[in-house]
């Protein structure tokens, strides 16, 4: 027996993305099904591996393929983040990106490709090889003669098949194993809002551009907003084609500079340009989308890539950004139910209000963090009896005020 995997109120909110056919009758245990697609990626388990609480695994497995295929999951977090941006909760202010790369286990090797693509991406590749030699003589290549070899053109013909299939599933080979890599943003309160994956030994700098295309925010009205007011990178996304297309837009680039680029900028004179502004203060903040990473990774089937197929993973990828989003969309929510009834108030607001509403009784607050709501309260020089009926007087008073 394994423990539910949502909530009623997270079911709530997934629900409705979900396909159901015009006609005919509800599907049975659709909401054990979704949770069997994430016990899998939160556990990294196989499919044959799986609980029977949620049903055959086959139909689970066949369930997630047409939801991946139907674009559910995408939907979903655009969906969700939508939601967010309608309840003024999307912080665009300050979007960091960065990477993250991807352990690939050996069961995610062998992608199936139809035999069409694959001569496509073999012919591409080959006039790719070609176009990368020429100019260079017969003995000039690889230091062999320029003299026909079946044997060697079939070894040529093989490594390049095997490259060529790497990248169609989107894994790069390095000293660890096959890889992938996540190139992600998130906004100012740790939220992911758009994914990018590639090979593993893909660089960061040019997929700079890309995620922040993905950005998308859809309002109540009007267009969707994808023009954050900054954008926080580190050193390996500082270069001329970053802040020349974050100039054009409007946005303000938080990216240090490398030491080289200004040494090179410096040893040219006026005609090296301006030097870098950079907010030093307001870098700081990036640390956000590196938590995020260490959240997404919580799931041990987006910290290892046991899925054959890009798109598979990318699924996975954002069913837990759609997860995260729905965490933060629930603790708003009841924050606010909380608040409009005044009746459920943390220790720590109670003692805060007693201290705010009764300074004769001697409450004192130690240890407390602005805005994170973990104070360690303590009462000083008075009898527990009095700090007891000062906490009670401040919650009459505050049920009182919200009533009315």
């Amino acid at each position: 027996m394994t423990r539910a995997q949502l909530t009623d109120v997270e079911w709530e909110f997934i629900e409705p993305y979900l396909p159901i056919g015009e006609y005919g009758p509800y599907p049975e245990r659709l909401r054990q099904q979704f949770e069997g697609v994430v016990w899998r990626f939160r556990t990294g388990g196989q499919w044959r591996e799986m609980p029977q609480e949620f049903g055959a695994w086959s139909t689970v497995s066949n369930r997630f393929r047409q939801w991946r295929d139907a674009g559910v999951f995408e939907a979903l977090l655009e969906g969700l983040i939508a939601e967010a941006a309608k309840r003024g909760e999307v912080d665009l202010s300050l979007v960091s990106i960065d990477s993250t790369t991807v352990r690939a286990h050996h069961d995610a090797a062998g992608m199936h490709t139809s035999q069409d693509v694959l001569a496509a991406l073999e012919k591409a590749a080959a006039e790719e090889e070609e176009a990368r030699s020429k100019g260079v003589g017969p003995e000039g290549r690889s230091g062999q003669d320029g003299g026909a070899d079946p044997e060697r053109d079939e070894q040529r013909r093989v490594r390049r098949r095997r490259r060529v299939r790497l990248k169609a599933a989107l894994l790069g080979r390095s000293r660890g194993g096959q890889t992938s890599k996540v190139h992600l943003a998130a906004d100012r309160k740790c939220r992911p809002l758009a994914f990018v994956l590639t090979a593993g030994q893909a660089a960061d700098s040019p997929q700079f551009i890309p995620v922040l295309g993905k950005i998308r925010i859809r309002g109540p009205v009007g267009r969707p907003r994808t023009r954050p007011d900054a954008v926080a990178g580190d050193k390996a996304y500082s270069s001329r084609g970053n802040r020349a297309h974050l100039r054009r837009r409007g946005i303000k680039a938080v990216i240090p500079e490398k030491r080289d680029q200004a040494a090179n900028r410096k040893t040219k004179g006026r005609k090296g340009g301006r030097p870098v502004d950079h907010d030093a203060e307001f870098h700081k903040e990036r640390n956000t989308v590196e938590r995020l990473i260490n959240k997404l990774k919580a799931w041990r089937g987006i910290a290892t890539r046991y899925d054959k197929t890009p798109e598979s993973y990318l699924a996975g990828l954002r069913l837990r950004a759609s997860v995260i989003w729905i965490k933060d969309l629930t603790r708003i929510r009841a924050g606010s139910r909380a608040g409009h009834r005044g009746a459920q108030l943390s220790g720590s607001q109670l003692w805060l209000s007693a201290a705010a509403a009764f300074p004769d009784v001697g409450i004192s607050v130690a240890r407390c963090r602005p805005g994170s709501g973990d104070c360690a309260p303590r009462a000083w020089c008075r009898p527990a009896g009095q700090v007891r009926a000062a906490t009670s007087r401040a919650k009459a008073a505050m049920m009182t005020a919200t009533r009315t």
